[in-house]
């Protein structure tokens, strides 16, 4: 169920649905290959009071526009671009969880102007063998199985640590629930799992020249601590958090923490409007 009201751009041949709340400067949330823009309902409702939040479901994902065609990251940083371009918004934050991330890499290369800063959540610029291992069997699962229910039940455990399954199975029965139930079309799952196998920035990531935090979790299997280093080497004064503890869903495991580490930086960067 959506959490906020969602309004609609005509995005080239695409209907692009996203929430804008709040007022202030912009701060765009683009979730991950996983769900829509209700992934940041916690964010949405504490960063609303300080800035205008615009959180998108992305091409194939939530209500946005579901086809069975090609599709990669970059043509998702497009599609962010330019539904900036139709909210009037020359220069924003922009926040990107896992393939979000990937994609908020790409809007940094395309319009370096248009990015204020760069911060990633358990993302990637190119996904290790692990990784691709890890992502291409939750792939499989759907593909075989035809299943969301299936692809739950495989795909849970690798988004949180073992000690945070073990200690809250109402909160991963949750979890499965939601990935099990969801209603998109299977082949944009389908499509967008490809495109993040398909993604790769990293000889790029020296051009990045905005701030940029890179943020992961020590236990997460999909994009492990090598994913960190390589961005963290690469992109010129990053600042690197880890949340050595916590998996890829460490926003949930440690929340307390991470919404700390964000409002300092949100604190430190945001210029005045």
């Amino acid at each position: 169920m959506n959490s906020y009201p969602l309004a609609v751009a005509r995005i080239g041949a695409h209907d692009i649905h996203y929430a804008d709340e709040g007022r202030g400067f912009p701060l765009l949330l683009i979730h991950g290959l996983a769900g829509d823009h209700s992934a940041w309902t916690p964010q949405i409702a504490a960063w609303s009071g300080t800035h205008r939040i615009i959180a998108p479901d992305s091409r194939g994902a939530g209500r946005s526009s579901q086809v069975d065609q090609p599709i990669s990251t970059e043509d998702m940083a497009r599609d962010m671009l330019a539904l900036l371009d139709r909210l009037g918004i020359a220069k924003a934050h922009v926040l990107g969880r896992s393939m979000g991330g990937a994609i908020a890499q790409h809007m940094a290369l395309i319009a370096p102007q248009r990015v204020h800063t760069l911060m990633m959540c358990a993302s990637f610029a190119r996904l290790d063998a692990f990784g691709r291992r890890v992502l291409s069997n939750m792939r499989e699962v759907l593909e075989l199985t035809g299943s969301w229910t299936a692809h739950a039940r495989h795909s849970v455990q690798n988004f949180v640590s073992a000690d945070f399954f073990d200690a809250n199975p109402e909160r991963i029965a949750a979890i499965e629930q939601l990935i099990g139930g969801e209603t998109r079309l299977q082949p944009c799952y389908v499509r967008q799992n490809h495109a993040c196998l398909e993604h790769d920035t990293l000889a790029r990531l020296g051009e990045i020249r905005c701030p940029t935090l890179i943020m992961g979790g020590g236990r997460d299997p999909i994009c492990p601590p090598a994913c960190i280093r390589w961005m963290s080497e690469r992109i010129t004064h990053a600042e690197t958090v880890v949340f050595e503890n916590s998996s890829h869903f460490f926003l949930m495991e440690e929340p307390g923490r991470f919404m700390d580490t964000m409002n300092s930086w949100l604190a430190r960067h945001t210029p005045r409007v």
